[in-house]
């Protein structure tokens, strides 16, 4: 069949399965391979996607899409679809089209919003980065988080990881994190955070069922061990809930900062595949607040910003620590989207 050939973001679906396919995750890409063929069965989500304006790639439309399906395999409907997912067929195409013709107005009302993967396994980087300033610096951190979903990483602490050839962490852990790593182990120090919270414009609840659904949709249906790493961190959530706010990041982060920071606490400011959701004013405004911030920290009272986040040409994804009162800024890692891998670069 023909490939659709308007210019826009209905080019991101192609785009997106060559990465997939690149990673190792076929069956995604041969989803997102049919939803480039048959998007028009599915008027609403078409149109959609048609009127896109941003950057597709930043706004995630490929991702937004391929969790709409995954959403209804897992709810066993469209049936045909429910079908290629548990291996029963191989035909792409006719089980896509059949869904989109069936659930545009599902899909449509799914893509609307920003996908919400909350990848835990993102924290064994951040851990690293951490590890990093606690080498130098022994004092507990105090986290805050900008787009934290389900608040999953604020539980970072909790969790076991392998970096390297190095355990840190909690070793009883049901959460075990250990990503492909290439490159020297990270610092050998000791990591206490004594307290953490976080914001999102649309936080999801572990307790919540239909929360839950969402964030086991958005990941990819040829990764079991992800989605059973992420069912174990809802666990502990539901057990250790995360706090999160509802709210505007920039906002948040401001009035955190201004809060009063207890001497000897090093304060975290930490985000991770966040900024493309963040218009270019507003990514502005967070860099601002933490600039004036950071001329306000000391020695005593240290403030650092971790950020697992795409470079702007979107190339690579880089781990960048910057630390205050002095401002210097490094690149300790490259890393997988999604933390499956880190290749540190840190001494």
């Amino acid at each position: 069949m023909k490939m659709l050939q308007a210019a826009g973001a209905e080019h991101a679906f192609a785009r997106q399965a060559q990465n997939c396919r690149s990673a190792g995750s076929t069956f995604v890409a041969s989803v997102l391979e049919a939803v480039d063929r048959q998007l028009p069965h599915a008027p609403l989500s078409h149109e959609f996607v048609r009127a896109w304006k941003g950057d597709p790639a930043a706004g995630a439309i490929a991702l937004r899409v391929n969790g709409a399906l995954h959403a209804l395999a897992r709810r066993g409907k469209p049936k045909y679809l429910a079908d290629l997912y548990s291996g029963a067929h191989e035909d792409f195409d006719g089980a896509v089209a059949d869904a989109l013709s069936q659930e545009d107005q599902f899909i449509a009302e799914w893509i609307r919003h920003p996908t919400q993967t909350n990848e835990v396994a993102r924290g064994a980087a951040i851990m690293a980065a951490l590890l990093s300033v606690a080498a130098q610096r022994r004092m507990p951190f105090e986290i805050l988080e900008l787009g934290s979903s389900c608040g999953l990483n604020l539980n970072l602490d909790r969790y076991a990881y392998e970096l390297g050839t190095m355990s840190v962490g909690d070793a009883s852990s049901s959460v075990h994190i250990a990503p492909k790593w290439t490159g020297p182990n990270p610092p050998d120090a000791f990591v206490s955070i004594v307290a953490a919270r976080g914001v999102d414009l649309s936080p999801l609840n572990a307790r919540n069922p239909a929360h839950r659904e969402r964030l086991l949709s958005f990941t990819w249906a040829d990764q079991p061990d992800r989605s059973r790493r992420l069912e174990a961190a809802l666990r502990q959530a539901v057990t250790q809930p995360p706090r999160v706010d509802q709210g505007d990041a920039g906002q948040w982060l401001a009035e955190r900062l201004a809060e009063a920071q207890p001497k000897g606490v090093c304060r975290a400011v930490v985000h991770s595949m966040f900024l493309q959701y963040l218009s270019e004013d507003a990514r502005r405004s967070v860099a601002a607040t933490l600039a004036g911030a950071g001329a306000e920290a000391s020695l005593d009272r240290p403030l650092i910003e971790i950020g697992l986040e795409w470079t702007t040409d979107r190339r690579e994804v880089q781990l960048r620590l910057t630390t205050w009162p002095t401002g210097q800024t490094s690149v300790l890692a490259r890393t997988d989207p999604y933390g499956e891998w880190v290749e540190w670069l840190a001494d």
